[in-house]
């Protein structure tokens, strides 16, 4: 009997479940197709009719969540928000609760986190992390600006290091939480941990845009080779 679209669908979704699972439990690099195949059921060749190979699979899988960072990207860009510095708060708790209540999410965040290994075979879902990444920091920029210009953050708020200390903070958190779960706690920390950072923003002087790191004196080369006189 021919199966409908409906069905393929179902039979898809099905596969791509189990391959969560069997990928947080043994890794992306251990993980066969014939393993995805006993978790969901099905044969190895049900398999190849909706996926060529594990790479295709494991892109499908990551493909069905939202990165964090591409969850910020509709932070308040636009100069006629009110709030824009509420509105950076609230998608920051909203990034760090979705990996805990979204099955998928959490997941999909902790296989990229914590059991995935960078080979050529990953390199699309890199290279869309890093793409996310750099688009969600250019966007939070943008709404960092709307929040100094609304008087919500200092006027002189350095927004491209305060942006990158923000995808670090993000980033840090979740990655602390998928390995330990124990010094942090989400959903339940979520308002403290994005309240903190914020604070960091408005209060921090090493965010600010007269500030320059010190660094140390050059010493030339002839400097280092030449003997050192001991009295």
């Amino acid at each position: 009997m021919k199966r409908t679209r409906k069905q393929a669908l179902q039979t898809r979704d099905q596969i791509l479940d189990a391959a969560e699972w069997v990928f947080v439990e043994r890794g992306v690099a251990r993980t066969s197709l014939e393993d995805v195949a006993l978790r969901a059921g099905f044969t190895r060749g049900a398999i190849y009719g909706h996926f060529r190979n594990k790479v295709e699979l494991f892109v499908a899988m990551t493909n069905r969540v939202m990165l964090p960072m591409e969850m910020l990207v509709s932070a308040s860009v636009d100069a006629g928000e009110p709030d824009p510095l509420g509105r950076i708060r609230q998608l920051l708790v909203f990034c760090l609760s979705k990996a805990v209540v979204e099955p998928h999410s959490r997941r999909v965040f902790e296989v990229l986190f914590t059991k995935c290994e960078h080979t050529r075979d990953t390199d699309p879902v890199f290279d869309r992390q890093r793409n996310a990444a750099r688009n969600g920091r250019k966007q939070l920029e943008l709404a960092l600006q709307n929040a100094i210009a609304r008087g919500q953050l200092p006027a002189d708020l350095d927004t491209v290091r305060a942006s990158g200390i923000v995808h670090a903070f993000l980033d840090g958190v979740l990655r602390d939480w998928l390995l330990e779960q124990d010094s942090i706690v989400l959903p339940r920390d979520a308002e403290c941990l994005v309240d903190i950072c914020i604070g960091m923003l408005r209060q921090s002087p090493s965010l600010r845009q007269a500030c320059v790191a010190v660094q140390p004196p050059r010493v030339s080369e002839d400097a280092l080779q030449r003997p050192r006189h001991i009295e």
